[in-house]
């Protein structure tokens, strides 16, 4: 039987997570031991984003894919257009890695039976909504529930990236290990010390992330501290930089912030236990956070710079892991990369590699393995055990 061909629209083409898929992409396109080699040798991309890049940048980090892409300057949240490019090219895979609402993109998926997986809920109407500040997150979390059981043709996977994405694969992972033991607690931990190798470059009134500031920022200053415990969220009402978490996975010991995060929601729900994502970025950039408490409004007037090793050599690394916590004993798993290990092959960051990681193994899941309808979150197809992301171990 002839192979189906593979039409992907990449929604967001032109940002940091999209740069590092595509480079996987073109990794897998040479590499014939990879998952998606064969589905590579029959396949198209089109290239989508509201600010389109000339195709000379895709070629830099993508020259295998080339002559099978096309490349589009579309807003995703117009869905009329959306829906007609989709029809026109054929397409049965989005991957939108783009800031465009999350259920708008889904509907048009479900309405033409079209795959769909992404790295993170985006809602524009709880954006534009200032009387929901503190609470975005798990605003956007509460309508998406309410939507997405009326999603009944597509295949969708939501929030596979490193975090939410794979950290969910390692917390079932560790937990299907012990089957017969019950965790009281399962909490993310992120360390990311990535910066210039030179911090000379620092510049003042600047704020340095190594992925999307804005969304850093959303995080870290629009949003409370979250705890959840058996799928009930928890709020301190303090400044994220309020207060400081010691986490302690073995020999590695740090002190972070804690943030809300889609994960902790579903891993609290799933396992029944308490979970919380704690996050340490470099220390000039805590420095700077915590000395801009009482005006952190001041911090989005500022010039917002991502760690790009295209610009300069960047050092550290970032490690993003899971640690179990038994009444008895504690579990953890996790996994690092450093920047400067990363950049020479991948043109990127760890942290964006970590991430593209994530939703190229939700694209395995879909191509690959046999998923029913509907629309999940990477730890509940994974729990059932039909899809269990075994390409993922093969990946980091």
């Amino acid at each position: 039987m002839e192979q189906q061909r593979l039409i992907i629209a990449l929604l967001g083409s032109g940002g940091g997570v999209a740069k590092a898929f595509l480079a996987l992409l073109n990794r897998s396109a040479g590499d014939s031991s990879s998952p998606l080699h064969t589905l590579l040798a029959n396949y198209r991309i089109h290239c989508v984003d509201i600010k389109q890049r000339p195709k000379s940048y895709y070629h830099e980090h993508c020259p295998l894919l080339i002559p099978d892409m096309s490349l589009h300057s579309l807003d995703a949240n117009d869905t009329t257009r959306l829906k007609r490019l989709l029809r026109r090219v054929g397409a049965s895979l989005v991957v939108d890695l783009s800031w465009a609402d999350t259920t708008s993109v889904l509907s048009v998926c479900d309405e033409l039976g079209i795959a769909y997986a992404n790295t993170a809920l985006e809602n524009t109407a709880v954006d534009e909504m200032p009387e929901l500040e503190g609470f975005t997150l798990i605003e956007r979390s509460l309508r998406f529930e309410e939507t997405r059981g009326g999603f009944t043709r597509v295949k969708a996977i939501i929030g596979s990236g490193m975090n939410p994405g794979i950290v969910q694969w390692m917390a079932l992972k560790m937990k299907n290990m012990y089957p017969a033991e019950q965790p009281i607690g399962c909490y993310i931990a992120e360390t990311d010390d990535t910066f210039y190798a030179d911090a000379g470059r620092m510049e003042e009134r600047t704020i340095y992330s190594t992925w999307s500031p804005e969304c850093f920022l959303d995080e870290a200053l629009l949003n409370y501290p979250m705890l959840v415990t058996n799928g009930v969220p928890l709020f301190l009402y303090h400044h994220v930089y309020d207060v400081r978490f010691r986490v302690k996975m073995g020999s590695l010991l740090f002190h972070g912030c804690l943030m809300p995060h889609e994960e902790s929601l579903t891993l609290s729900r799933l396992l029944g236990v308490e979970s919380g994502f704690i996050y340490k970025v470099s220390d000039q950039v805590t420095s700077l956070l915590r000395q801009h408490r009482e005006d952190s409004d001041d911090l989005w007037t500022w010039h917002h710079q991502v760690l790009d090793p295209n610009d300069a050599p960047l050092d550290g690394a970032d490690l993003v892991g899971i640690l179990l916590v038994y009444p008895n004993k504690e579990r953890y798993m996790y996994n690092v990369m450093r920047s400067d290990s990363i950049a020479p092959i991948y043109g990127t960051n760890a942290t964006y590699l970590q991430v593209a990681c994530g939703i190229y193994g939700a694209v395995c899941t879909l191509m690959l393995d046999k998923l029913d309808n509907g629309v999940y979150w990477v730890d509940e197809f994974c729990w059932d055990k039909r899809a269990v992301m075994g390409t993922i171990s093969r990946i980091i």
